[in-house]
């Protein structure tokens, strides 16, 4: 199914209630400076200068009812277009609202409309909104929060309130019920309770460290993505973690892509001769990679390619760099560093629509592999906005592109919304939108073609009429980022790993000092099977010992005495089922490898 996105009935009504809170909170606070109050994913915010008062969680309450007594009077929402120096007078005071007007005059604007609320409020605003608030169904303000002007750290910081609104109260209890699960699963309370990641400001923001836990998983993952990309028919390469300014330059990055690059780095001294404040005999800039494409190409050009090489299918697992605000990052989801697992198709055109079926069969099976439901994905097609210049490459390649992602789609089945003027400068792509056991969507997979980068770095082949050929070039990632899909399975599985991922897979207790032996003997024989163990020998009771490893999740735990010595067995706990009795051990490696192979 394919659907353009417009802003649907609810999003109307969430951008209305920020309206009413905005209202709601000039009638509360006489001197308030309004900023902007958008619709997001769940639901809507409004930013506000309110001086030296501080809004609290405590503050939230008080809006909530102020904004019900304005709800009740059914008030209308009525449209006013006006030039841009009436505008401005209207908006006197209002520091925020006459830079974005002006901005708006900038852009050649002349007139710009608001919204009227009744006879309590006006605001600047291109809506649409609902016709009265009498359409509003269940509202809740969530949270307060600071957010800089613009998103500049250089700006004022002002204060956020959150909220959402939803058509009857029975949705809104739903979602503040997958709120309060959504808290528990939080994978940066899981990480720290599980001690899988750290994330540390002496180190650096946005800079996750793994423990062994932590890089357990990450490990298994990995050797799984290697292992299923050299079955589909991928090599491997490899690149640095920076690149001479001139690559980026070359690849149009230094232009392009400055907002999210770190500046350069000198690399024609030591740090020592830079501390005395010695000038460098060579200047030698390099940067931080935000991505692996130049490489990849640049290996591609060490000599000429012939079409019998094609389609040419190089896949990485590099780190990159990328700037963020200190005041966005999040946990694993938003980081400074992080890994792709980053591939790119290098093809002919004749071979575009098979390598993009590929691509999609591959994303799917890595989504099933780890659990989620695979007819529940949401795919975005984002193409260009065909009246905009700002796009590579020309019209036959964007219509080509364009029309075979979306057949490839169609033909796969997938749930797709067409995003136009969606598409990056570079090409037009597919995301792929999972959604966890809560029915969060999460972006992860993309699958984008690139009509930049072949041109910039004079990518060609021989074809098989003897002449030189421009190929295409497909970029790919399946998890996105390690980091942050790693954070999106913790949340998923609230900490509980499936078998064949959990850091440890079985743990095992002894009832006595008597049972050490026998229990250290039981784990070489797992350990040599491959399996990942964990010894609780301490002196402590068996209660006691199996709820630590209940609350660590551990999939299996097994418990040595008399009984299974004697017996050469052991008891077997699984997780979620309780006590399953005594087992040959033979018995339970069999099974628990069977597990693992099937990814349960």
């Amino acid at each position: 199914m394919t659907k353009e996105i417009k802003e649907s009935k609810l999003d109307i009504m969430r951008h209305s209630v920020s309206h009413v809170m905005a209202a709601a909170v000039k009638e509360l606070y006489k001197d308030v400076k309004f900023a902007i109050g958008p619709t997001i994913a769940e639901g809507f915010y409004y930013d506000f200068d309110l001086g030296k008062k501080t809004l609290s969680e405590e503050d939230l309450p008080k809006i909530e009812a102020k904004m019900k007594e304005i709800i009740n009077k059914d008030l209308k929402f009525v449209r006013e277009e006006l030039p841009i120096k009436k505008a401005l007078e209207k908006v006197k005071g209002q520091p925020y609202k006459i830079e974005l007007i002006k901005d708006l005059e900038k852009e050649g604007e002349k007139k710009v409309s608001f919204y009227k609320l009744g006879n309590i409020f006006e605001d600047l605003c291109r809506g649409p909104h609902i016709k009265s608030t009498k359409e509003i169904g269940a509202f809740k303000l969530l949270r307060v929060s600071g957010a800089y002007w613009r998103g500049d750290e250089k700006n004022k910081m002002l204060q956020r309130i959150y909220g959402t609104a939803f058509e009857t109260q029975k949705e809104l209890n739903e979602y503040m019920n997958m709120l309060a699960e959504a808290e528990k699963r939080d994978h940066r309370k899981i990480g720290k309770e599980q001690e899988l990641f750290l994330i540390d400001k002496t180190v650096g923001l946005g800079l996750p460290m793994w423990f062994p836990k932590g890089a357990l998983i990450w490990r298994v993952m990995e050797d799984f993505w290697y292992q299923e990309h050299l079955k589909n028919g991928y090599e491997l390469v490899r690149s640095p973690h920076i690149g001479s300014r001139g690559l980026w330059e070359k690849s149009g990055h230094w232009g392009f892509y400055s907002d999210s690059m770190y500046p350069p780095l000198e690399i024609g001294q030591a740090l020592s001769a830079a501390q005395e404040g010695k000038k460098a005999e060579v200047k030698e800039e390099y940067l931080l990679k935000p991505m692996n494409c130049p490489f990849h190409i640049t290996l591609y050009n060490m000599r000429p390619r012939s079409y019998r090489e094609l389609p040419m299918r190089w896949a990485e697992c590099g780190t990159v760099y990328r700037y963020e605000k200190s005041g966005e990052l999040s946990g694993l989801t938003r980081v400074r560093g992080f890994t792709q697992d980053d591939a790119h198709i290098i093809c002919t055109a004749d071979q575009v629509e098979a390598e993009l079926k590929r691509v999609v069969d591959f994303i799917l099976f890595i989504y099933k592999s780890f659990g989620f439901d695979i007819e529940n994905i949401n795919v975005y097609l984002s193409v260009r906005d065909s009246e905009s210049k700002k796009y590579a490459g020309n019209d036959e390649g964007w219509d080509f592109t364009e029309k075979v992602l979306e057949k490839v789609a169609r033909e796969k089945k997938l749930n797709i919304s067409k995003d136009v003027g969606g598409a990056v400068f570079y090409g037009p792509k597919l995301d792929f939108k999972i959604k966890d056991c809560l029915g969060r969507e999460w972006q992860c997979s993309t699958l984008q073609f690139d009509f930049n980068l072949p041109e910039r770095f004079a990518m060609r082949f021989v074809n098989d009429k003897g002449k030189e050929e421009q190929p295409y070039m497909l970029h790919r990632a399946l998890f996105g980022s390690f980091e942050r899909f790693i954070g999106v399975l913790i949340e998923h599985y609230a900490g509980a790993w499936p078998v064949w991922l959990a850091p440890v897979q079985v743990k095992i207790i002894n009832i006595g000092a008597a049972h050490e032996k026998y229990c250290q003997e039981v784990a070489e024989k797992l350990r040599a099977e491959g399996i990942r163990v964990e010894l609780d020998l301490v002196n402590e009771t068996v209660g006691n010992k199996i709820r630590k490893g209940e609350k660590d999740k551990i999939p299996y735990i097994l418990v040595a005495g008399d009984k299974e010595i004697a017996s050469g067995q052991v008891a077997v706990r699984q997780r979620g089922k309780g006590d399953l009795g005594p087992q040959d051990l033979d018995k339970f490696i069999k099974n628990i490898k069977e597990e693992i192979l099937n990814r349960k």
